[in-house]
């Protein structure tokens, strides 16, 4: 991944639709008016200089991801695309191209299928739900043009109210993207294939991907089927008006290895859990989504969106039990989504302004069944869920004087979330349900140091409700409902680029974060029937951190050859804060400090080889800090040639063979109820090659 960089804040500050032309002199401290032509603003550079504009505009942690960066690598998962992005621990490879995300300290919890904390959205409209739920194996890395990742409290950009922030997927286009075949495959049974093709006709576009995906595993049941189909089609419909229609497919189907005791797990890392073979535990995912956006460039200085997205996903989830007599658990549901977005941006003079409004309803209607070996039996419980969540925010980024910038602005959130579960059996109902408000404010500011750096600060409210499956999972199991989490973070960093002599140069993001919680929710693993949680608010939490990303291209001589070092660095200090129970005993999962890091050759034929590198420190697996998870060192090796029209590459992976624990299962004391843990990837080859056509 290469580290995104601008010519100046000020120069950043100029552009407002994707690709602009200065049309007046401005006076001091005033933002000049932009134009747009058709063409530029269809350009893959032009999506890109908006995105860093929005960097520019951002007092904090944001980094942007660029796909063409991904196919020198294996890429199957969020958490692959992810990999050198600071501030973000993600656990892959024990459950297909599902990954376990946290930003920021977010989603400290016991199992996978109730991810939050993370707000994901694709072309700007959601695919995480009203709730805040995500399934992440939704997204595919390689049909995203570019990503930009804002952490925490940054992500008020994109009216976000999640701990952890948020991440925008931008889709190519026909227009910004080749025609493309491109393979990959190689240990455990993987093997990939896509191909995208499209195409332009005046003022319509339109370009379709088909993937899919085979993979055995590295452990015993961990074998996944995945199909996918991503398409959109634009239309010109005049020089200021566009209307772009999406459209996405999924069928996802995987085992599930289960995690292990560590007695299992010393014995053999790479087995399955005992009871999930024969109960053949399943994750089948079957989601398609529909999304319309529209852009309107109203005047140079004044800019439109407004996009609607609606989106169907069927679980079918045997977790617990199965094989024999006594508590079992399959979840087969349907979850809609219907999402809104709305964004108005609006220089005036020295000021940038921008307003947006998101909205999301969610409905889960299905059960909770009995099972034996993966197949459904009778019904338990009758779910009939529903959340909704409305996002108004408003922000000013002011120009108030040479180099610097003030942002402030303000986020409303309101929402209600209801659990309507039915004991079929015993015919009593749990309806728990809420309204959940706030009123999130925010001021930053931004000092251009110099042509190409700045230093940063901000002060914001946090703020996120509860999930639907927090609230069916509550502790208390009753009609009681959790409270919203909430807090105070401040935050001060640093990012640029500077030269280093006559051809080389390096670019680098620090965040330093403290950030003081109320109501934190956390869960546990329920010792009364192990792989569903237990959810509860703890009183006050803290989180803090250091964030830094920093890479370098160094020339060697004049004929192409560089050396390109990159380096993500993350320190955490997740903690209770004098807890009756737990006093100040570390949060679980989140390792102290993680290192990821490669060091490239390049050659001006396109030839690339170097070492890569994961440096993790240990981890709790528990709240009473009883359970101590081993960090760990990975070595990597990746090579390969790119060229403009064809690009090949080969990977390996833990050449050492390392033993590890990637996935860890909360429990509130391992004394008493042992943690659950899931072995990382062991040695691995990939290869893949991709065509432009």
């Amino acid at each position: 991944m290469r580290l995104s960089t601008r010519t100046s804040l000020l120069g950043c500050l100029t552009f407002f639709s994707p690709v602009s032309v200065l049309a007046v002199e401005p006076e001091a401290n005033e933002l000049a008016p932009i134009t747009v032509s058709e063409q530029e603003a269809h350009s893959a550079t032009a999506t890109k200089t908006q995105l860093q504009r929005e960097q520019a505009l951002t007092p904090g942690g944001v980094t942007l991801v660029e796909a063409e960066d991904l196919t020198e690598r294996n890429v199957v998962s969020i958490g692959d695309m992810l990999r050198y992005v600071p501030g973000i621990w993600t656990a892959t490879g024990s459950t297909g191209d599902d990954t376990f995300l946290s930003s920021r300290g977010s989603n400290l919890d016991a199992v996978a299928y109730d991810g939050n904390g993370v707000k994901l959205m694709v072309d700007g409209l959601p695919v995480t739900a009203a709730d805040g739920n995500n399934h992440n194996s939704f997204i595919d890395p390689l049909a995203a043009r570019y990503a930009v990742i804002a952490r925490g409290a940054n992500a008020l950009t994109y009216g976000a109210s999640t701990l952890g922030g948020a991440i925008n997927f931008i889709s190519p286009t026909a227009r910004n993207t080749d025609n493309q075949i491109y393979l990959s495959g190689g240990s455990h049974g993987t093997v990939q294939s896509r191909i995208t093709a499209g195409g332009v006709e005046g003022d319509l576009d339109g370009l379709v991907t088909v993937e899919q995906r085979s993979y055995d595993g590295f452990r015993g049941h961990q074998e996944q089927q995945r199909g996918s189909v991503y398409a959109n089609t634009g239309w010109q419909i005049n020089d200021a008006v566009e209307n772009r229609f999406y459209f996405t497919y999924v069928d996802n189907d995987q085992e599930l290895p289960g995690s292990l005791t560590q007695a299992q797990f010393d014995d053999d890392p790479y087995q399955a859990n005992p009871n999930n073979i024969p109960g053949n535990f399943l994750k089948n995912v079957e989601s398609w989504r529909v999304a319309n956006r529209t852009q309107w460039q109203l005047s140079d200085t004044s800019n439109l969106v407004v996009g609607f997205s609606f989106e169907d996903q069927h679980l079918y989830h045997p977790i617990v039990g199965g094989a024999s007599p006594g508590f079992s658990l399959l979840i087969d549901n349907d979850q809609t989504t219907f999402g809104t977005n709305i964004r108005y941006d609006k220089q005036l003079g020295n000021h940038d302004l921008l307003f947006g409004l998101n909205y999301g309803e969610t409905r889960v209607k299905g059960g909770n069944y009995s099972h034996t070996g993966g197949i459904r039996g009778a019904l338990d419980v009758r779910v009939d869920n529903k959340a909704d969540n409305l996002e108004v925010f408003a922000m000013d980024r002011w120009h108030f004087a040479d180099r610097w910038t003030l942002v402030y602005g303000a986020q409303a959130v309101t929402g209600t979330r209801e659990v309507r579960n039915v004991d079929v059996a015993a015919g009593t109902e749990r309806n728990p349900k809420d309204d959940y408000e706030s009123i999130n404010p925010r001021v930053g500011v931004i000092y251009q140091v110099a042509d190409r750096s700045e230093l940063f600060a901000n002060v914001s409210k946090l703020y996120e409700a509860p999930t639907l499956y927090e609230l069916e999972d509550d502790a208390d199991a009753s009609d009681e409902t959790l409270d919203a989490m909430q807090g105070v973070v401040g935050e001060i960093g640093t990012r640029g680029a500077a030269p280093l002599g006559q051809a080389s140069e390096w670019n680098w993001e620090v965040s330093v974060y403290y950030a003081q919680l109320e109501d934190e929710i956390l869960s546990v693993d329920n010792p009364a029937a192990t792989g569903t949680s237990l959810a509860l608010n703890v009183e006050d939490t803290i989180h803090a951190g250091v964030e830094a990303l920093v890479g370098a291209s160094f020339a060697l001589g004049n004929d192409g050859q560089r050396i390109e070092p990159l380096l993500s660095m993350t320190y955490n200090d997740f903690t209770f804060d004098n807890d009756p129970k737990y006093g100040d005993n570390r949060l679980p999962v989140a390792p102290t400090f993680f290192i990821k890091g490669e060091i490239m050759y390049r050659h001006g034929n396109g030839f690339f080889a170097g070492p890569t590198f994961d440096i993790v420190d240990d981890r709790y697996g528990d709240f009473a800090n009883n359970k101590d998870v081993e960090g760990y060192e990975l070595l990597g090796l990746r090579t390969g040639v790119t060229r403009d029209s064809w690009e090949v590459y080969l990977e390996g992976r833990n050449l050492t063979d390392e033993v590890y624990v990637t996935n860890v299962s909360v429990s509130n004391d391992e004394t008493i109820n042992p943690v659950g843990i899931q072995a990382g990837e062991p040695r691995s080859v990939y290869a893949g090659v991709r065509f432009d056509f």
